[in-house]
């Protein structure tokens, strides 16, 4: 759909130059801008999904293992 709209040079030259930069026409440029701006997001795009995080049984934490000193981790994991 055509139409006319007023917006300021500065505005304008800047949308031009991304539609450069991404070689896009000026009319794409402003429809995203547009429609970022204006079109709800739905609550499952906002949310990052979160990892599956994979567990195994034992007996917890080795004694004398400190999580703090990664030189300490890197020594026991070599052992």
């Amino acid at each position: 759909m055509r139409t006319t709209v007023s917006i300021s040079d500065s505005l304008l030259d800047l949308a031009k130059k991304v539609s450069r930069e991404r070689r896009s026409t000026l009319g794409e440029v402003i429809e995203e801008a547009l429609r970022a701006t204006l079109v709800p997001r739905s609550k499952s795009s906002v949310k990052a999904k979160r990892p599956v995080l994979l567990t195994y049984n034992g007996s917890g934490l080795r004694e004398g293992v400190r999580l703090d000193s990664s030189a300490e981790l890197l020594e026991v994991m070599d052992s």
